[in-house]
Parts: structure tokens; C-alpha cells; sequence
């Protein structure tokens, strides 16, 4: 199926790795452009060498709003079809591990930006009556992982922001959508093998393996499958699905909704 993507333009968050830098791929494959934003500078100069035409990228971290004029910079007059709001998860921890600092950090590092990042480039859609505004959240707003109290409950309010903005703008033709991945076999998996090896004394090896036999397809996810649905979803195909967190677990989530 063509998504008619070609010449459509995207900022993508977290675009050096992972799910973030698989979404800027296939993006690229289909042809359009896409701002390709993270703190890594040989990884994104990588991933700009194999789609030279197609991928712009901005070293900087996403989570500081300064980075949102240094977008501003690149974009320049151009249009924005759509941004994919993606950045890394605060640290593996239990609630009474957590210090007031650790929420105050999480809220700066999973909801304070991309309130910011939303507003400052909404205007660029509803100027042109369209636009697509994908987040990539995580499996837990559905069913809450171990020792992840910090991501979960952030991410939560997230998923109430999406909500509430959606029904403000869907009439303008913009769509915003939670993608909320479960296990997926990319780095940032490997902070929760790790977390729940130093609790329980068991070898991260059979924790990882324990963990894929509860997933009922029984393995992990791979970002090229997940960056196939951000696809659909940044296409005009997807313009009648808006304001929903659609889980993407190998069946892991349990709850009916």
C-alpha cells in the first residue's frame, strides 16, 4: 500500500536508536523528509549517510525547549505534516526508591517538554488544516510494568493530554495518537532486565528469557514491525483514528480496553 508519504515532511524525536531512529527510517524509505532529532551526533550522521536526501538532522536533546527554536531554524518556511514525540525513559525504580527529585525529573523528562514541543508546532498544522502527531509512550498507561512507577505515571497524564487536545483539533484535520510499545528487542529494554536481575539475584539472561515466555507470541518486538503501524498512523490514511493508545505488545497487555 503507498501512503503517499513522499515529500511529506516529520520531525522525529529519539531518531539515533531504537523504535524513534526505525519510524525516521521507513519514513525516509517512503520518500519523505524528516528531521531526525537526538543527542547523538555519530549515530544521527550515520543514519543521515544512508538517506542523505531525505534526512536533516539536529544534534540536540529534545527534552530542552531550547531545542525547539533550533527546529523552528530548520524548518524555516517549510511544512510540517507531522512530529513523532519520542524521547528515553527515566530510570528502573520501585516507589520507595524514587526521591521528590526523581518525579520532579521525570515530570521535566516526560511530560513538561512535550507539552511545549506540542504547542510550538500545532500552529504549523492548523495552518494548513493537517497534520499528524504521534507519542511513543509505553505498554504500562495500560497495564503497569515493575518497577517503572516513574515512566507509568507520566506517561499516564500523557495519554490525558492527547485525549483532551485531540477533541480540540480534530475538526482543523489533526490527528494525535499514543503508540504504547511493550517489549520491544531495542536498548532501552535492557535498564528493566537489569533493574529486576539486582533485585532478585537472577542472571539477566534468564530474566530476559522469562520475560519473553510471559509474552503470549513469545518473543520480543522488533522496531521495523512497530515503525510499520507510526507509518500508517503519520499517513492521511489514518485520518479517522485520533485520540487513542493503541498497545503494541505481542499480546502482553491483559485489560479488555
Amino acid at each position: 500500500m503507498n501512503l503517499e508519504l513522499s515529500n511529506q515532511r516529520f520531525i522525529v524525536g529519539g531518531a539515533s536508536s531504537g523504535l524513534g531512529r526505525a519510524i525516521a527510517v521507513a519514513l525516509a524509505k517512503e520518500n519523505a523528509f524528516v528531521i531526525a532529532v537526538a543527542r547523538g551526533r555519530a549515530a544521527l550522521e550515520a543514519l543521515q549517510n544512508e538517506y542523505p536526501q531525505q534526512i536533516t538532522i539536529v544534534v540536540a536533546d529534545i527534552t530542552n525547549l531550547e531545542t525547539i527554536e533550533l527546529l523552528k531554524n530548520t524548518i524555516g518556511n517549510n511544512t510540517i505534516h507531522g512530529i513523532v514525540v519520542n524521547a528515553g525513559g527515566p530510570p528502573a525504580k520501585t516507589v520507595m526508591e524514587t526521591t521528590i527529585d526523581d518525579w520532579d525529573n521525570a515530570y521535566n523528562s516526560l511530560l513538561r517538554w512535550k507539552i511545549a514541543f506540542t504547542q510550538a508546532f500545532l500552529p504549523y498544522m492548523t495552518t494548513n488544516t493537517y497534520g499528524r502527531c504521534l507519542f511513543i509512550e509505553s505498554a504500562s498507561v495500560k497495564q503497569p510494568i515493575e518497577n517503572l512507577v516513574l515512566s507509568t505515571s507520566f506517561r499516564l497524564a500523557v495519554v490525558g493530554f492527547v485525549k483532551t487536545l485531540s477533541q480540540e483539533v480534530a475538526s482543523n484535520g489533526i490527528t494525535l495518537n499514543v503508540l504504547a510499545p511493550g517489549s520491544h528487542n531495542t536498548p532501552a529494554i535492557n535498564r528493566i532486565y537489569k533493574k529486576n536481575s539486582e533485585q532478585t539475584g537472577v542472571s539477566e539472561t534468564i530474566v530476559r528469557e522469562n520475560a519473553i515466555d510471559q509474552i503470549p507470541v513469545k518473543r520480543l518486538g522488533e522496531a521495523e514491525d512497530f515503525a510499520s503501524l507510526a507509518l500508517w498512523l503519520l499517513s492521511k490514511y489514518s485520518g479517522y483514528v485520533t485520540g487513542q493508545t493503541i498497545s503494541v505488545d505481542g499480546g502482553a497487555v491483559k485489560s479488555i480496553l
